[in-house]
């Protein structure tokens, strides 16, 4: 196995937002998660447990359930939107520490997210984030098709004029930094702390020894800061 990459040439900072600018043990995507659930019961009319099963189903096949409900059932973007992000932002703190690691990180700094804008919005001004980023670009800047398809990362990529060598991702699912490392970014999977107690399935919760993942961590303040000049 070739070594990991390293952080020396990254001029280019991307991040992931739910579950990687937050803290895992927060849930706040338990909320998002259960308005998904939802929506497919509401949209095609059947019970708590047949529309989880269908959930998961699409998350896994489409890289959302949004996908999955565009694709076959013909559920317009905007009305699923404004309904899964509808949740209470109250449980994320201000997160001093990591506000400062993330504006020492010398070049641009973007968010890459299959959330919305106004999702991303929301979580950053409960953070105490929201002058830390260059741009954002979501769910509808990807034309729908979410992480980790390759386009995406294409488009991503070609939108801001990055260069994929020169980036680092950093994201905390390991399927969705395949592409960006493929491509030549150097790739951080941010995983829970290991003493809180999180809501995830088995399978989010793995990849840590991957070949495409570069780097692993539990304190994302911590791990910026080191790479950060004092």
């Amino acid at each position: 196995m070739s070594p990991p990459r390293s952080f020396a040439h990254v001029d280019t900072w991307v991040f992931d937002l739910d579950n990687t600018l937050y803290p895992h043990h927060v849930n706040l995507w338990q909320q998002v998660d259960a308005r998904i659930g939802e929506f497919v019961c509401n949209w095609l009319n059947v019970g708590p447990e047949e529309a989880r099963a269908i959930q998961k189903d699409y998350y896994r096949r489409f890289g959302t359930t949004m996908r999955g409900m565009m694709t076959l059932h013909g559920v317009r973007a905007d009305d699923y939107l404004a309904y899964v992000h509808k949740i209470d932002h109250s449980p994320l703190e201000p997160n001093p520490a990591l506000g400062a690691a993330i504006a020492k990180l010398p070049g641009r700094k973007l968010i890459l997210t299959n959330g919305s804008v106004d999702h991303v919005d929301a979580v950053l001004a409960r953070l105490g984030f929201a002058g830390h980023f260059d741009a954002v670009f979501d769910i509808i800047a990807a034309e729908f098709e979410p992480k980790p398809a390759e386009q995406t990362y294409r488009k991503f990529l070609s939108d801001h004029a990055v260069d994929p060598t020169r980036a680092a991702m950093f994201e905390d699912l390991a399927r969705n930094l395949t592409v960006p490392h493929r491509l030549g970014m150097t790739t951080v999977l941010v995983v829970p702390d290991g003493t809180k107690e999180v809501v995830r399935e088995d399978w989010e919760l793995e990849g840590r020894d991957a070949a495409h993942v570069d780097h692993v961590t539990d304190d994302l303040a911590g791990f910026l800061a080191e790479l950060s000049p004092q």
